[in-house]
């Protein structure tokens, strides 16, 4: 089991926190080593439900994470408020950086054009509604989303059926998707952007007036 150094017994105040860190020498080295290691401690717990210390790959990731977000700490401590104690203000900078990096992670061995192959094949809403609290409701959902999936192959391009495919029903990281089409985020705003408009016409056109479908259209 990887070993994560106990909770440091430090009780600084906000205001010490951020003057050691401000300062130079042995003092603020004093003071990042006990922020590490509240950190360490804090990912112990956070990450339970996502990743098992027994998971060989635990120990470098709250390493690297650790590692990152004093980096973000240090960069950015003008934006430090004060409306939490500093310890919880850097966990949740953490937390957000461990969480995203195990979201990578996972879709790292996944293709693009696997995500379009599996979805295609995904279940029927008779197999959708079996394990749902209300069936008839389960299969209106996915009744509904038989019709999405319809229009997004209809109307849209493969790189824009790619992207939307990939970010709003698989839920791959933008990131990720945009590493994998080689762009950055911003023109990958761009074309989920024109997909989404793509689709709403679609549906405007077919007369769909379904308040829950449009505000998914809304809402990419």
């Amino acid at each position: 089991m990887a070993r994560v150094p106990t909770d440091p017994a430090s009780q600084r105040t906000n205001e010490q926190w951020l003057a050691e860190l401000r300062a130079a020498g042995p003092q603020r080295e004093a003071a990042l080593a006990d922020l590490r290691a509240a950190i360490l401690h804090g990912l112990l717990y956070a990450l339970q439900n996502w990743l098992s210390q027994d998971d060989p790959h635990f120990s470098a990731l709250t390493e690297e994470v650790a590692q990152e977000t004093l980096l973000r700490v240090m960069a950015h401590l003008e934006a430090f408020e004060g409306r939490s104690q500093f310890t919880t203000w850097a966990h949740k900078i953490a937390v957000r950086l461990a969480l995203t990096e195990l979201r990578r992670r996972k879709w790292r061995e996944v293709s693009l054009d696997s995500l379009l192959e599996s979805d295609a094949s995904s279940a029927r809403p008779s197999r959708m509604a079996s394990t749902a609290p209300d069936p008839e409701r389960a299969v209106e959902k996915a009744e509904l989303m038989v019709y999405v999936r319809q229009i997004i192959d209809e109307e849209l391009t493969d790189r824009q059926r790619l992207a939307m495919t990939a970010v709003f029903i698989k839920g791959m990281p933008l990131e990720e998707v945009a590493r994998r089409l080689a762009t950055n985020r911003n023109a990958l705003y761009k074309l989920l952007h024109d997909g989404r408009l793509r689709l709403k016409r679609r549906v405007e056109r077919d007369g769909m007036q379904i308040p829950e479908l449009l505000a998914v259209f809304e809402q990419m």
